[in-house]
């Protein structure tokens, strides 16, 4: 390929390029670009996660050297998780990732894979992210966490530091471009601002678009199970999740059905295949089976009412299963990820209340219990109670 063929393939579906001529000079000087995707090992990694996947597979088809991060310091600061739980999760996100690419056709052996702490924890490494935050304001590192790093009303200080590691990365990985989701936009203008001042080259920034969850609005997020599919979910479950999720007849903003067609669907086939289709087996009576090529035509029938709701879904969820089917089956039948996934995600422990026992009042007339008065006796008692009352009279 030409420099100009590499670089369709290298933005080609995302939703912003920074610094687009940096990408141009290398690739017209024959050279090839380093490229980085970081990821966290925080929750289980969900259908969203093929969009950046099929952005790796365009990366190495125009003969970029891709380093995939397992970003495990970063999870540290943002999820807090248990030193050997974050170890097993590295070790999850891994074998996910593969599976993944592995079922795109993508070759995974042309890939580098690095670990955080390989060098984050070096003296140079701190001592650098020490420097930064001499001349990062507590405001401009709290903005460009803002739409990564969790939020609370009191936030911890390990959020201020994930996006000034995040930018440090690029320099320490030896790379030209940092490529993630356009929700890591305010780091990656943070990194362009600030890399420089420590003597360090200004990078280019690719951002993919985000897939809108199943719900209403938001993107796909591992910390909502109604807003995602998980990568070895069940088919009978993707099937139940996708005919639950809100598609208004007619409108194609914010649908994450539609938006998972676009960024997930139509990419794949192209990579795998060599030719995005999205098939739908719709039943003859509402026009029987159809096959779109571009997403145009897609939204077109959507939002003229050509295609519906339920047609829709239909089509997702055989996509959706189809996709998986590979993915299940290298993982799932993999005596090692299964117990991988058990002690990177073990299972929340049931809390059980103590309940107090409370003695039954059963009353005297029952077996072993106390044997009721006899009237003569109450009388008897009453009278020596009534002696009794006279003496003490007399006393006083």
């Amino acid at each position: 390929m030409n420099a100009e063929e590499r670089l369709n393939f290298i933005t080609r579906n995302l939703q912003e390029v920074l610094n687009k001529p940096i990408i141009e000079k290398i690739l017209a000087d024959g050279e090839h670009p380093r490229i980085y995707w970081g990821t966290a090992p925080t929750g289980k990694p969900h259908c969203g996660y093929l969009v950046a996947m099929t952005k790796l597979a365009d990366f190495l088809k125009a003969d970029c050297s891709v380093i995939v991060l397992l970003a495990d310091l970063h999870a540290f600061l943002d999820s807090k998780p248990d030193e050997v739980v974050l170890q097993y999760r590295v070790k999850y996100y891994s074998m996910v990732v593969k599976a993944m690419l592995t079922a795109l056709g993508v070759p995974t052996e042309k890939l580098e894979f690095r670990l955080g702490r390989d060098y984050q924890l070096t003296g140079e490494y701190v001592m650098d992210l020490f420097r930064m935050s001499n001349i990062t304001s507590v405001n401009d590192a709290k903005r460009a966490g803002a739409e990564v790093v969790k939020q609370t009303d009191n936030p911890a200080l390990s959020g201020l530091i994930y996006p000034l590691m995040q930018a440090l990365d690029e320099e320490y990985l030896k790379v030209d471009i940092q490529f993630g989701g356009v929700d890591q936009r305010k780091i990656f203008v943070l990194a362009e601002e600030y890399l420089p001042p420590l003597g360090y080259k200004k990078r280019a920034h690719l951002m993919n678009p985000m897939v809108p969850g199943l719900g209403q609005g938001g993107k796909m997020s591992a910390s909502d199970p109604n807003s995602k599919i998980d990568l070895v979910e069940d088919p009978a479950v993707v099937k139940k999740k996708i005919s639950k999720s809100f598609a208004a007849p007619g409108v194609v903003e914010g649908n994450g059905l539609i938006g998972f067609v676009q960024y997930v669907i139509l990419p794949v086939g192209d990579i795998r295949d060599g030719k995005p289709e999205f098939f739908i087996n719709r039943d003859e009576k509402w026009g029987g089976p159809i096959t779109y090529t571009n997403i145009e035509d897609l939204k077109r029938d959507y939002a003229e009412e050509k295609l519906s709701p339920a047609d829709l879904k239909i089509g997702v969820t055989d996509s959706i299963n189809s996709l998986l089917k590979p993915m299940r089956e290298m993982l799932l039948d993999n005596p090692e990820f299964i117990e991988i996934e058990q002690k990177a995600y073990p299972p929340p422990e049931e809390k059980t209340k103590k309940v107090k026992k409370v003695k039954k009042d059963k009353g005297s007339r029952y077996p072993g219990g106390q044997a009721p008065v006899a009237p003569e006796a109450v009388v008897a008692s009453a009278e020596q109670a009534a002696q009794e009352f006279e003496k003490l009279e007399l006393k006083q």
